[in-house]
This record gives C-alpha cells, structure tokens and sequence, in this order.
C-alpha cells in the first residue's frame, strides 16, 4: 500500500524480462557441476578487484540498485545430524542439496552489495562466493565476517549470478551458521591454535569478558555458553547466564535474555542485575506491564539504582500511552525528526476495535463501540521498519520478484531482512506474525530445528508483499506538500513512498473505495482515526489505492495485487456505466482541465461544463460521491474567495463537499438566525477537504459569523484524520493566511 510500485514502468519492466530470461537460462543449466571455469587465483582477484573499484567509485546523490528475489524455496527442516556433509566440487548448478551440509571459511574479507559476499572454500581448498542475504544489519560490524571465519551452509544453493558467475545463495537465516574456532566441526589445519579441551568455566568466563568488552557479542555468548558447559560454581554459573543476558539485550536477542534471567531469578530472587535485565527484556519485547512489575520490585529492594529509576519511568509512560492511547504528538514529532531511522519509544494504542472474521473478505477489523469522526481508533508502533532518507547519498533497492511479476523501488529489501532477523531472533514473535494474510504461499510447518528457530524468508517477503505500507516521515509533511502541489502529478507522487513498514493490526483491515478511517503517519508510528461516525461492530475500512489519486480511466481501482475486486459503491458504479456514459465523463473532465488552464478563465462556462459533468451521473452524492466533481468545485471555491464573491464560494465549497458525499445541514446562505452548521453524514476524506472548510470559514466571517468557527472546528477535525494530530493545526493554518484555503505557505 503507497510503495512505489514501478511493476509497469518500461524502463523497469525491461528488468522484469531481462531477470526472468536469465532464470530461464540458469535453469537450462540445472544439474550440471558447478566448478567455475576460473581459478582459485582469477576468483580472489575478481573479487578484490571489485571491491578496490567500488571504492573507488564515485558517490552519486542516489543509486537504485536491483536485488533480485530467486523462486522461493523452503529453509532446510532436518536436523543437523541427519544431514551428509558435500564438498564444492559435488555441488551442482541450480540445484538444492537436500540433507547435505557444506563446511566452509571466509579467504577473503566480506564486502556488502545487494547481500554480504566474500569468498569461502572447502578443506579441500575448491573456492567460490558465498552470498548471504538478510544478514547485511547483522554482519555490519567488524566481528561478525572476518576472513577465516567458518561456518556450515545446510542444503546449499549454487546459483548461477547475473554476471555468469557461479555463487552459493543463502536467503534463509537459519540455513547458514557460524562454527566457533573450539567447534569439533572445525579442521585442525583451519584453527587459529588448538584449543585445549580441559580449559576450565573461568576461563571461559573471562575469554566472553574480553569478547563482549570488544563488541564482539556473537562470541562472547558463545564463550559464556562453554562456561556454563564446562561444570562451573553456582556462583559461577549466576555471573554467566547475567553476562550472557546481558550479550542477549546487545544482539537484539531478548526471547533468550529473558530466559537466562529467569533462570538466574531461581536460584537468586532479588539479583539486582538479575530483575533489572529482565525489565529490559520485557520492554523490549513490548510487555510494558510485566516489566514495570518487575521494576517496582526493583524500586523497593534497591531504591537507589537511578538508572533504574529512570528505566521505570520509561516503562511507565510506555504503558500508559498502551492503556489510554492519550501522546503528546508535538514530541513524538520532534522525536522523529531527531532519531535516525526515525523509530520511536511509543507505545501501541489498541483503542475500540477488535478483529474479526467478515462475510467475504477473510479476517477485518470492527469498531467495538460508537465511535466519532476523527477518533483514534489505534495508535500502532511498526512491527518493523525500513526508512529511506532522501536527504542522504543512501542505495535505494530495485526489488525483483519475478514469481509475483512485481517490481518496487524502496525499502522493502531491507524490511525483508529487518523481519527474518527480528523473528529468528525472538521467535516468541512468530505466531503472529506468519498468522497475517499471505495468500496461497505454503510454508514448511516446523518453527524449530535443533533448537534454533526456522524462518521462512519467503513467507516474510509474501507477508509484507499483501500487507506492507510506504510510508512517508510525516503524513503532515505530505499534507503539506500535496497543498503547496497545484496538479494531479504532485497529488500522486504524495501516494507513493520509498520508507516500508508492517503494522500487524493495520493489515488487518480490509480495502474500501468509500473507506471510513485514514491511516497517517509520525515516524514509524501509524495513526489510524475514524473518517465519519461510525456504530459499534462496523467493520473498518481504508483504501489500499486512493480512489481520489486514481485517473478516472483506471476505474474501478486495480487490486489484483491483493487479489481481489473492490466491490464497493463507487466501483460497482462505474462498472454499471455505460462505456458511452464513462467516455463521455472523461471527455468533459479533460475539457475542464483546459478551461481552468486557459489564461483568461471563462467561469460562467466553467460552471456549464461542471454542470454538464454532473449530469452524467444518476444517483445522488449522498449515496455515490463524484470524485470528478470534488476538485473542479473547490477550485471554483477559491476563485470566488479570492476575487470576493463570499456567496459565491461558499456555493462551490459546499458543493465540493458534498460530492465527496458529505450531508450538511445549516450552511446554505442567507443563513437562518441561531441555526447551527452540522456535518449529518461525512464523506470521503482527501486532503482538500481541510481547506474547503477554510474557506468557508473565512466567507463566513462577514456574511454568516455564527458559522465561522464551526467551520474551522470541522477544519481541524479534518486536519486530525489526515496528518492524526490537530497539535500543529496552527502552524499550518489561519485565517489570517493570505491564501483563500487557509494554507499558510511557510508551513514546514
């Protein structure tokens, strides 16, 4: 939804045609040995050659680079003892080798591109180049890919590269692991010294010391792991799994922090140490209750641990936010604008809604209460996401998926990534996130091998494929620029974002052509309001594709992307029309284009022409808004207001409103004395819609003044669904404004 799509561009459909022909050449190779034509000496030098030119290279404001998604296959399931061990001289092109491990060590140093790469070889010295994809945030630090570093790929995958090359392709996380130096697996000629074998608990204890001092947690967990192995003291044995927690919160891995403090709470119930990483653990999985239970213990036992206190506090405001859904939006916009990526230490707000199964469309979300329009609804922290900076010299990704003839330009890759890792991690988080929609896709059915969890990376990549959001920084930020926009074009590129995110409840609501809820953005925090009053058990609904955004050629809007047909009114309208009605329509439309483009504007035939428009539609606004009419009109609207017909713009501004499908009450001229403006029904929400009620707000300043700040109250309300506070209504609004909408255009 809003990810910028470019599946039908033809300058990257080309790349489409070109990777799914390089497939089809791979594929005629399948089976065949996949010993490379060139030396050991020609691959090293290869690859150092490429890096000393990446180097070297230029750095350009931005690069689009493709990352290519192979046919999905399934991550190895078999327990390591059941798999056979292969040598690169065995391995065959395009071929997956079922129930075979290979052994393997870097030679040379890794170097990042589109995944992490560098060139491994076997004991019997065969090389080839090993890429590991979604592991570019892991593998980020000088410990993790060291040359000489080995590791066992399960089932491997040699690929045939785009450049001819041949290369073994991991794109599961639990298919490849990283076999410490002590490792029996290990050959002795491949080890650094030889480990002695009756090294004793505080040896090891104080190797993980040195490790963890030096950043290098992979091997600090594993050092305290061989502590815990190695018969250690009780005492011993406390002070291993709180420095092992401790590694765990380092690397993101709090299932298994939580874990070894629990475990150590056992033996030592008030362990400080013990109780405080704990609170962190459950923080950091998002049990804000749990962990300011544990922090209050905390605070009674050990009243002067301040960071203590302060990590209290912090849980407790998370909680808060999560019980009541009440933030202080002007911070979580600063907050945003400060932290980079832009992800903020909120917490979710689950307001009146609830999921539930609907009639037809599978799993939906449904108001649980009576709600007013511009309500929070909820108030969602992103399960995961990836943020691009268009202030920066930052890659954007090309990802190619030619299983699902799909081509986006923007984060997704890395969201792919962020995901496998968040979930191979903390596999606690699993279950519910494979439970979102993902179509006809079939995973393996096992979540664990030898202990470790199995990520699908398939099933991530389709899951955010049918529920993933572009997003921008700020939907205000959009607003903003969709005003200051005078065409279409700049209305459109508002829709398309290249930062990525899952919101898990957010994908659970169903799309709608007439949606009754907006979705707005602060950071990596989604706002999801009511667009009008809504009874208890309504099902919610928001556009995948905006209509309002949508050439009316393109009606009814195309979601074959999800899978479905959009059945809602405005789409079975224009199904039901004529071709001849429709084509008559989109005549008119372009024939007012122009006249509005003219540079002496004829508005007595302008209004003809939109009356005409209107004529070829048959049922009322009401029922169907017309979403042709809507911009015409309030162009109108603000023509009057500029040039002083009050009574005029106030005609065209209700008019915009109401062919969006708004009911209004109270706001026709002359007004009648003590009769209030009242929005009966409201319509479809754009954002124009907050400056249509300014500019009745400011007509009806002099000819109805009762009225004026109803208008702008409805003006705020409308502010607050489309950029989800009305925090900074003022900074972008007044009527004071020189401009007729309101719009003060050194907004930012």
């Amino acid at each position: 939804m809003d990810t910028n799509d470019v599946s039908d561009d033809p300058e990257y459909l080309r790349y489409l045609q070109v990777h799914s022909q390089n497939l089809k050449n791979a594929q005629a190779l399948k089976g065949r040995p996949a010993k490379s034509p060139k030396s050991k000496d020609e691959i090293l030098m290869q690859f150092m050659f490429r890096q000393m030119m990446k180097t070297k290279a230029p750095t350009s404001s931005m690069n689009i680079l493709p990352s290519f998604l192979p046919p999905a296959y399934p991550p190895c399931h078999t327990p390591f003892s059941k798999l056979k061990k292969i040598m690169i001289k065995d391995l065959c092109l395009e071929t997956h080798h079922r129930k075979r491990y290979l052994l393997i060590r870097t030679v040379t140093q890794s170097d990042t591109m589109t995944a992490v790469v560098a060139i491994v070889e076997d004991e019997d010295g065969s090389v080839l180049m090993l890429q590991l994809y979604n592991q570019e945030q892991e593998l980020s630090n000088a410990h993790s890919l060291r040359e000489g570093t080995v590791l066992v790929v399960k089932e491997p995958y040699v690929k045939v590269m785009a450049d001819g090359d041949y290369g073994i392709r991991v794109d599961h996380l639990s298919d490849v692991s990283f076999v410490p130096d002590f490792d029996k697996l290990v050959p002795l000629s491949w080890r650094k010294r030889v480990t002695q074998a009756d090294e004793d608990a505080s040896s090891w204890k104080t190797k993980g010391s040195e490790h963890f001092n030096q950043g290098d947690y992979r091997s600090a967990i594993l050092c305290y792991s061989k502590t815990l192995d190695a018969h250690p003291s009780p005492e011993l044995v406390v002070t291993a799994q709180l420095n092992r927690a401790l590694s765990f919160l380092k690397s993101y891995r709090f299932d298994a922090a939580l874990k070894d403090v629990e475990n150590v709470l056992q033996v030592s119930e008030l362990s400080e140490k013990g109780l405080f990483r704990k609170a962190q653990a459950l923080y950091q999985l998002r049990r804000f209750k749990e962990s300011c239970e544990t922090h209050a213990i905390l605070a009674e036992k050990y009243p002067d641990n301040t960071q203590a206190t302060h990590e209290y506090s912090r849980a407790s405001a998370r909680l808060v936010e999560q019980d009541s859904g009440k933030y202080e939006f002007r911070k979580m916009i600063l907050e945003a604008k400060k932290r980079q990526p832009p992800r903020l230490d909120r917490g979710t707000y689950i307001g009146p809604v609830t999921v539930k199964q609907t009639q037809s469309h599978g799993r939906g979300l449904f108001t649980t209460e009576a709600v007013t329009a511009g309500d929070l609804l909820f108030c969602e922290k992103a399960f995961s996401h990836a943020f691009y900076d268009k202030d920066t010299s930052q890659d954007l990704r090309l990802l190619l998926n030619v299983d699902m003839n799909k081509a986006t330009i923007g984060t997704q890759a890395e969201l792919i990534g962020f995901i496998a890792q968040k979930l191979h991690k903390n596999p606690s988080l699993i279950p519910d996130f494979v439970d979102l929609h993902h179509g006809t896709y079939k995973s393996v059915d096992v979540l664990e091998v030898d202990g470790m969890p199995v990520v699908d990376t398939f099933l991530v990549e389709r899951i955010i494929h049918l529920n993933g959001f572009g997003c921008p920084l700020f939907s205000r930020e959009s607003h903003i620029g969709c005003m200051k926009g005078d065409d279409d074009t700049a209305k459109k590129a508002n829709g398309r974002f290249h930062s990525s995110g899952v919101w898990t409840m957010a994908s659970y609501i169903n799309h709608s052509c007439v949606s009754n809820a907006r979705r707005s953005f602060i950071g990596d925090m989604m706002i999801v309001r009511a667009s009008r009053d809504l009874p208890a058990n309504t099902e919610i609904t928001f556009w995948y594709k905006s209509p309002m955004t949508t050439d009316p050629k393109e009606f009814p809007v195309n979601l074959q992307h999800w899978g479905f047909k959009c059945d809602c009114i405005l789409c079975q309208e224009t199904r039901n029309a004529s071709s001849i009605v429709l084509s008559n329509r989109n005549r008119i439309l372009a024939e007012l284009r122009r006249l509005f483009k003219t540079s002496k504007m004829n508005l007595r035939k302008i209004e003809d022409k939109i009356s005409t428009l209107a004529g070829t539609y048959s049922r009322p606004a009401s029922e169907v808004p017309r979403l042709t009419l809507d911009s015409p009109y309030l162009s109108l609207a603000a023509i009057y207001a500029s040039s002083r017909k009050l009574e005029k713009s106030v005609e065209f501004g209700l008019k915009t409103l109401e062919s969006l499908g708004f009911v209004i009450a109270g706001g026709n001229l002359p007004h009648v004395s003590n009769a209030p403006l009242v929005v009966k029904k409201w319509g479809l929400m754009n954002d124009g819609v907050v400056g249509c009620w300014m500019i009745l707000c400011s007509a009806y300043r002099e000819l109805a003044p009762t009225l004026a700040s109803q208008a702008e109250g409805y003006a705020r309300v409308s502010y607050k669904i489309c950029v989800g506070e009305d925090e900074t209504f003022d900074k972008t609004y007044s009527r004071l404004s020189g401009r007729a909408d309101g719009f003060l255009t050194t907004a930012k």
